[in-house]
């Protein structure tokens, strides 16, 4: 399997927005072109160890999370799905940005919970789910499913991910997990930061394709559209 592609629907602001050029350049890689970026000063002296994590990922928020294609499906007939998908006429969510810590991380996610944002993160799980190769042994495993809610373990069991539906917490990671004592500090760093792009609301209106060509690969995006307001 760690030559097997992943992919993952994601929602990635617009490359030429103040947010992407933001996440971009605090996880110091850009996921559009796969470029590395100059990590910024006056964070944290570690800030590389910081990001590692979300790194890899690049800048993003989860909608469908990252799986293998299943057998007889291909990357052509996904990237079609993703149009299809865009096409559909919705209401487009708009939060309130803030930064934030969310289960010891550090992220950009809503200042309160939006019932489209919620439905539009549903409807994703679902549509693209034919997509979804079955989670092996080894990948369940990994969710540590003892430490999950029985809904969450039959989200993940349904789904291939635990954290969908009503679990679903929209998040733009910053960060990796931190500690009680260094969270605080960082935190007020990156609210400095966010304010400078002056981001008084976010309107969710685009998906992105990402794309992990190995495990020892970073996801870029192969594919960005606009969704379809109604």
């Amino acid at each position: 399997m760690a030559n097997t592609p992943r992919y993952a629907i994601y929602y990635a602001p617009s490359p030429d927005s103040a947010l992407h050029r933001f996440g971009s350049t605090l996880l110091g890689y850009d996921a559009v072109d796969g470029r590395d970026l100059p990590f910024p000063g006056g964070v944290a002296p570690d800030w590389r160890e910081v990001t590692e994590d979300p790194r890899k990922y690049g800048f993003h928020a989860t909608l469908k999370a990252p799986t293998a294609l299943a057998d007889g499906r291909t990357e052509a007939e996904l990237l079609d799905a993703c149009v299809a998908f865009a096409g559909q006429a919705r209401r487009i969510p708009v939060i309130e940005p803030v930064v934030d810590a969310i289960s010891g991380f550090i992220a950009v996610i809503p200042a309160s919970r939006s019932d489209d944002l919620q439905q539009l993160a549903a409807d994703c799980v679902t549509e693209f789910d034919t997509f979804r190769a079955p989670l092996t042994p080894e990948d369940r495993a990994r969710r540590k499913p003892e430490r999950l809610t029985e809904r969450q373990r039959d989200y993940l069991d349904r789904w291939g991910y635990p954290y969908v539906m009503e679990e679903f917490r929209f998040h733009m990671t910053l960060t990796g997990r931190l500690s009680d004592e260094r969270r605080g500090p960082i935190v007020a760093r990156l609210r400095e930061r966010f304010a400078a792009i002056e981001l008084a609301t976010l309107a969710i209106d685009r998906i992105a394709l990402f794309k992990q060509t190995d495990s020892a690969s970073r996801f870029r995006i192969i594919g960005s559209w606009p969704l379809r307001a109604n």
